[in-house]
């Protein structure tokens, strides 16, 4: 089967296009999905229309697979491995084996937070443990807390987050390099550094954090903490595969009004392409890049 569009990726943005594609209901989709991602892990979002009290990740995900699925979108729990331009459209392959073809494509694959496995990181990601000051920032205001990191990103993360916390501590976790400048400004604005591996972020049962124990058996209380290593692995590989034009940080360049690459009929969404990382962005992405895969699908569909 050739379908019309095959979303890789069933994130956020991916979702988004999903349902908004389904909804013309005159086009075969389906989306190809991994179950990975930030989302996936994500306990709570805050700053989402209609969600005040916050709503997780995987609540987002199955309530939006659901509404896809109600327009006829149909999904499937794979991972592309490869994928090739034929002379009617694209080929794409999974892990399992399995081989999917379609007319167009929308690469909504998304970024991976990298991070030490830190015991007690997971049940707190998203509840009170962040990585997005744009999504999260507000959420410290008056709080003590930590920014766990590596070199100069954690230390421009301490910066950037310094004037809403009660009190900041910038652990560099791995005792990377940080610029003489960084630490003039981290001074100056009050930020405590310490240079010491973090063995376990401290929670309570419900995921909020109560501080953490470092690696010489201290125990520095905290109320939030935000993750900041740098060097995040974005998962432009399939992108690379397809010749699509990349940003120097490897995120997916592609036109802003209509989110298509520069390879035709590829669309890219969500964390994958070249803004800040934010589900609210993500979700304008798909829904914007679906209207014009729809645009492109009619004049396909009426010149055959």
């Amino acid at each position: 089967m050739i379908y019309d569009c095959i979303i890789v990726g069933g994130g956020i943005a991916g979702l988004q296009a999903a349902i908004q594609l389904g909804r013309y209901t005159v086009h075969q989709i389906l989306v190809v999905d991994s179950g990975e991602g930030r989302s996936t892990l994500c306990r709570e979002y805050h700053n989402i229309l209609g969600f005040p009290e916050g709503v997780s990740g995987q609540e987002l995900r199955s309530r939006g697979r659901q509404q896809a699925e109600s327009f006829g979108v149909t999904f499937a729990d794979d991972a592309i491995v490869r994928a090739v331009k034929e002379e009617e459209g694209f080929r794409l392959t999974g892990a399992s084996g399995e081989s999917y073809a379609a007319r167009t494509l929308l690469l909504a694959t998304g970024i991976v937070d990298r991070c030490p496995d830190i015991p007690g990181l997971e049940p707190a990601f998203g509840r009170s443990v962040y990585v997005c000051p744009d999504c999260d920032g507000y959420e410290i205001h008056g709080k003590r807390t930590l920014v766990i990191g590596s070199g100069n990103p954690g230390a421009h993360m301490a910066l950037l987050l310094a004037e809403r916390a009660k009190s900041l501590v910038y652990i560099n976790h791995e005792k990377e390099h940080v610029d003489e400048q960084n630490h003039r400004l981290m001074h100056k604005a009050g930020i405590r550094y310490m240079e010491q591996a973090v063995e376990e972020i401290l929670h309570e049962k419900d995921g909020y954090i109560q501080g953490v124990l470092l690696d010489d058996g201290a125990l520095l209380e905290a109320e939030r903490a935000f993750i900041a290593f740098g060097r995040n692995h974005v998962r432009s590989e399939l992108a690379e595969q397809l010749g699509i034009k990349l940003h120097h940080n490897r995120h997916v360049e592609a036109d802003p009004r209509s989110k298509m690459t520069n390879i035709e009929n590829v669309w890219a969404a969500g964390d994958l392409g070249v803004h800040s990382e934010l589900v609210t962005a993500a979700m304008g992405d798909g829904a914007v890049a679906a209207i014009w895969i729809n645009k492109t699908l009619r004049k396909m569909k009426q010149s055959n």
